[in-house]
């Protein structure tokens, strides 16, 4: 199953709940950048890729930003719509790999968060979208990324990740690791009138490592000036300059 087929017919329906409070995290994200020193310094223009329901675009609007929010999933880009109303938040429903057509709005700031960049099809198009955000980067202008590195397997029973729960439902991912690519299963079981119901789908994500990004940001033009982790994701600021 394709990655949007993934979102499609299976993630989106729980996603907002998987991502935990709203307003808890569009804070933990705008306490981030202003952490780091990130609002507008130029045209004031964002970009969000992989935007899901607006927990970083809503984030960075508040911080002062104009944001283009871009994602393939037409129910989490109406949930989105929800989220930010009043708020300079531009819904775009398209492939982030599409970066290149944004490049007139002249972005002084791009993320890809919550592990995005890791559900293209392969390494090559991981370091060609990174390649593009360099480009479409105006002067002076900052990327950042959040993503897990995959590159170290886990195995027997630590292949399975309890990621959230409550009294209706449970969330487990199981992992499989085959070359450069990792097979993600999410088991949803969900009590419906008293009885429990298992829902699963899988899809691929890329294996690539922290030092894989780094040496391409850099041959790309851009400055490394953060890597640190942030809730089990390696979080990645560099600059244009």
């Amino acid at each position: 199953m394709s990655v949007k087929e993934h979102y499609d017919t299976h993630l989106a329906g729980f996603y907002s709940w998987m991502s935990g409070d709203f307003s808890t995290r569009q804070n933990e994200f705008y306490t981030f950048l202003h952490a780091h020193n990130i609002f507008p310094t130029g045209t004031g223009m964002a970009i969000d890729l992989g935007c899901g329901h607006g927990i970083q675009s809503s984030a960075m609007a508040k911080a002062g930003f104009t944001v283009k929010a871009v994602d393939f999933s037409v129910p989490l880009l109406q949930e989105l719509k929800a989220n930010c109303v009043n708020l300079p938040v531009a819904c775009f429903e398209d492939d982030i790999r599409n970066i290149g057509q944004y490049k007139d709005i002249k972005p002084e700031l791009i993320i890809c968060w919550g592990d995005t960049i890791c559900h293209l099809q392969s390494k090559h198009e991981i370091f060609s979208l990174l390649t593009d955000c360099a480009n479409v980067l105006n002067q002076d202008g900052k990327l950042l990324l959040s993503f897990r590195d995959y590159s170290k397997e886990l195995e027997g029973l630590g292949r399975f990740i309890p990621v959230v729960s409550d009294e209706n439902r449970i969330l487990t991912c199981f992992l499989e690791y085959a070359g450069e690519f990792i097979t993600v299963t999410d088991l949803l079981h969900e009590k419906s009138n008293g009885r429990w119901i298992q829902k699963v789908s899988s899809y691929k994500k890329v294996r690539v490592s922290v030092k894989e990004i780094i040496d391409h940001l850099t041959k790309a033009g851009l400055t490394v000036a953060l890597v640190t982790e942030i809730n089990h994701m390696h979080v990645i600021i560099a600059k244009k300059t």
